[in-house]
């Protein structure tokens, strides 16, 4: 018996990097996930996440998903449903950046920004605790939500400001669900990672961007995206029935200096 077996998990920008890693462990764990993002194929290459996780025996489910959009919120939420009849996980990690400071983050990228980070978040978290509210408990829990903070949601993030002020939304979010929907028992929890590797192209993998984050982590190494997917399956698992409203860190111990 996995930590996760029979229950049903929903994990947005699932094809690629940290997203990519929590659905193949919660699917490794007994759940059907259903990996919603705009494209299917990774940004790192390699097979699909759906083709991993049947090829590992689990059940995945691919939903073309624009987390900014309502009505692809709703659909995916329905398409959901449909396929496996109820909702317990849901995982919002799908996000953007920019790189651009306040003077240089145009009216255009701050609003792409805020509407992925923030309001996709909102459109994702108000369609699932919807959904946790019809049914019924299962070991004292109707739902649980796991939102992808940053520990740049606490610190400012360097040189990227939609970035940080989104992140910072989302762990006010967070306890805002919490608090708000305990008498529901729906649990909500955020997890703030680090500097973690995907193996994504961009900016991400600067050197100069690299060595920075070098020198904040106390660990001698950086995070690699199964360190985040282990922080999210305590959390969506049965273990973490008691927490609720926390922003964990994992994070090499950056927030600790």
């Amino acid at each position: 018996m996995g930590l996760l077996t029979a229950k049903i998990a929903i994990v947005t920008g699932a094809s690629s990097g940290i997203g990519r890693a929590i659905a193949r462990r919660f699917a490794v764990e007994g759940a059907s996930v259903v990996i919603a993002d705009t494209i299917e194929t990774p940004l790192e290459g390699g097979p699909t996440t759906k083709e991993m996780i049947e090829h590992a025996g689990g059940t995945g489910f691919y939903v073309q998903t624009d987390i900014a959009d309502w009505n692809a919120v709703d659909r995916m939420l329905q398409a959901t449903i449909e396929r496996f009849g109820r909702l317990d996980i849901m995982v919002n990690n799908a996000a953007i950046y920019t790189s651009t400071n306040l003077l240089e983050t145009t009216p255009e990228q701050w609003a792409k920004v805020i509407g992925v980070n923030l309001t996709g978040f909102f459109y994702c978290c108000k369609r699932a605790v919807g959904q946790m509210l019809g049914q019924e408990p299962v070991n004292g829990v109707r739902g649980r939500i796991v939102n992808i903070s940053s520990q740049h949601g606490m610190v400012a993030c360097p040189g990227d400001f939609p970035y940080s002020v989104s992140k910072g939304g989302i762990v006010q979010m967070t306890r805002q669900i919490a608090i708000d929907h305990a008498d529901d028992l729906i649990v909500c929890n955020a997890i703030a990672p680090g500097k973690i590797i995907t193996g994504k192209p961009g900016i991400a993998n600067d050197p100069d961007s690299l060595d920075y984050s070098r020198r904040r982590t106390p660990w001698p190494r950086l995070g690699q995206p199964d360190d985040v997917a282990g922080a999210a399956l305590f959390l969506a698992s049965d273990m973490s029935t008691y927490v609720t409203g926390v922003n964990l860190m994992v994070d090499g111990g950056w927030m600790a200096g």
